[in-house]
């Protein structure tokens, strides 16, 4: 491993896994775990709702999912108004290894799992997503598998004009992501796999004997010398599905 690369593996180095809770003494009172009961595992869970939404979504199917890493951040306060999820790329527009900022070739830090390169974070910020409606949740998630670009290149989704992230119009861009979400859950085979964005975060917690998640830091703009760029593109390669 190196310093442009972190790598995980299942078996001997598994990625980490992290308690989801308030960022106060005062929140956590209360909060109980039966060490004879698993927690819920926040990232798994959302992992399988966009699994689904990717399989009956057209404008979402170009997402290969092994390549896209779950993870949450803790909110730094209580407010449920604030970041609510990012989507990070960890390749430059049009999927580009490296970018050259005056004299200086940049990469942005590599993420592998079982040797299959990350193209794509998306970084949720608990507790105060769970504390969301139901319908701002999907509408979240939708979101952020939105902002990844059609080419599933590591770089985002991007539209024309100044406001190349959102379109012109963030009201057009969230109505977009509502109607989505409407479709996608009008008359679902399977709306158990939502249950889980039904509950607030303290419900969910005693429901489910606590909740954890994956956590990562969040990928570096690093310089790069010649020799490491030859040996990064040389395993540069299309994510599997």
């Amino acid at each position: 491993m190196t310093r442009q690369e972190l790598h995980w593996h299942s078996r001997h180095r598994p990625l980490p896994v992290k308690w989801v809770l308030p960022s106060t003494s005062h929140a956590r009172r209360g909060l109980r775990v039966d060490a004879a009961r698993p927690p819920l595992n926040f990232c798994s869970q959302v992992r399988e709702v966009c699994n689904d939404m990717i399989r009956r979504c057209e404008v979402l199917r170009h997402i290969r999912m092994p390549a896209v890493l779950i993870s949450f951040t803790p909110a730094r306060n209580l407010s449920r108004f604030g970041l609510q999820a990012r989507t990070t790329p960890l390749r430059f527009r049009g999927g580009r290894l490296t970018r050259r900022h005056g004299a200086t070739e940049y990469q942005v830090q590599r993420f592998f799992l079982d040797e299959r390169e990350i193209l794509y974070v998306v970084t949720f910020c608990l507790p105060r997503f769970l504390d969301q409606p139901f319908e701002e949740k999907l509408i979240t998630i939708a979101h952020e598998l939105y902002h990844i670009g059609p080419g599933f290149d590591g770089d985002l989704r991007r539209h024309p004009g100044r406001y190349a992230m959102h379109s012109a119009s963030k009201q057009a861009y969230d109505a977009q992501m509502a109607e989505l979400v409407c479709e996608y859950v009008r008359e679902h085979s399977n709306p158990g796999l939502f249950d889980f964005l039904h509950k607030g975060y303290r419900d969910l917690w005693h429901h489910h004997n606590g909740i954890v998640g994956t956590v990562v830091p969040r990928p570096k703009l690093l310089p790069v010398s010649h020799q490491s760029l030859s040996a990064a593109r040389e395993r540069s390669e299309p994510a599997g599905r």
